[in-house]
């Protein structure tokens, strides 16, 4: 079941905002009471540095965790930074969200290129091993397609038969061919390249921080109801 307010006050008071508006997100989208493992994947591109300076993932960070805040009960997000390899797995948690971002990038190292599916298959082994009966729900941060397009085809159109549903948020310009891909990936047909729609894929444009909170909610679970109903259809989701 979904942590109550009285423990996010507790444990994150500056979080209560965000856990109430996504709370109101999912009841408008018909999930409310719906039960999920949340995580969170980074992109840490050499072309992220000013999403990282200007608090832009930190933000989202604090935002996954008030989603996550309702839709799970241990009050952790499991992170994986990503770039050419990836660069860490890790958590954040309610009582330990403050500065978390900035604290795990300066253990980092180089920022690389940007490639999806080495961060996917981090999840998806995150996810098999922790004996998880909900559903998961990955937030996917980037700002650019991967530099291996086909194997981040292939990781999404097998991890379709798992459930795990993937929403792809754009951080950058949204005229960027860049996104074409995640466009394209987001509209692979069913049931001929995968047995059920598991991507969703929204541009947050070049302010993410600026996004007002109940809109960013809005569209991070838009699709998620959808992917619930067709994957219980299938058996993928017995929940």
């Amino acid at each position: 079941m979904a942590l109550s307010l009285r423990k996010v006050e507790e444990e994150a008071p500056a979080l209560v905002s965000l856990y109430k508006t996504a709370g109101e997100s999912l009841r408008r989208h018909g999930v409310a009471g719906e039960r999920a493992a949340v995580y969170l994947v980074v992109d840490y591109s050499g072309s992220m540095k000013p999403y990282y300076r200007d608090g832009s993932v930190q933000a989202l960070a604090d935002r996954v965790l008030g989603l996550s805040a309702q839709l799970d009960d241990d009050g952790r997000v499991p992170v994986v930074f990503f770039s050419t390899d990836v660069d860490a797995e890790t958590e954040i948690r309610l009582d330990d969200h403050q500065g978390r971002v900035d604290r795990i990038v300066a253990g980092l190292g180089h920022m690389g290129k940007t490639s999806y599916h080495l961060a996917m298959d981090a999840v998806i082994d995150h996810y098999l091993d922790s004996g998880a009966t909900a559903p998961a729900f990955v937030v996917f941060q980037t700002d650019g397609g991967p530099i291996n397009r086909l194997a981040a085809e292939r990781y999404v159109c097998k991890a379709a038969r798992l459930p795990i549903f993937w929403q792809f948020v754009g951080f950058g310009d949204p005229r960027s061919k860049q996104f074409d891909f995640l466009r394209r990936l987001d509209e692979l047909a069913v049931p001929e390249r995968r047995c059920v729609d598991n991507v969703g894929f929204f541009h947050a444009g070049r302010e993410p921080g600026r996004v007002p909170d109940a809109e960013l909610y809005d569209r991070l679970v838009a699709e998620f109801p959808r992917w619930l109903t067709a994957a219980r259809a299938r058996g993928i989701v017995r929940s």
